[in-house]
């Protein structure tokens, strides 16, 4: 089953927090784009969540 997991990025830069896609392999299939705080990626992360099998053009395959 695919997992998520919340980064912060090596780099100094003023968005550094992102999530990524996992898949069963371990193979990252989706990068998010990049956050000012951990909150904004959580945030965020629970929308795709929550939302993503009613998006259109959406596959989950």
């Amino acid at each position: 089953m695919e997992y998520y997991e919340i980064r912060k990025s090596s780099k100094e830069t003023l968005l550094p927090w992102y999530f990524v896609l996992r898949a069963d392999n371990h193979e990252i299939i989706a990068v998010s784009e990049r956050y000012a705080s951990k909150q904004g990626a959580e945030n965020r992360l629970a929308s795709v969540h929550a939302n993503a099998p009613t998006i259109s053009g959406y596959d989950r395959s």
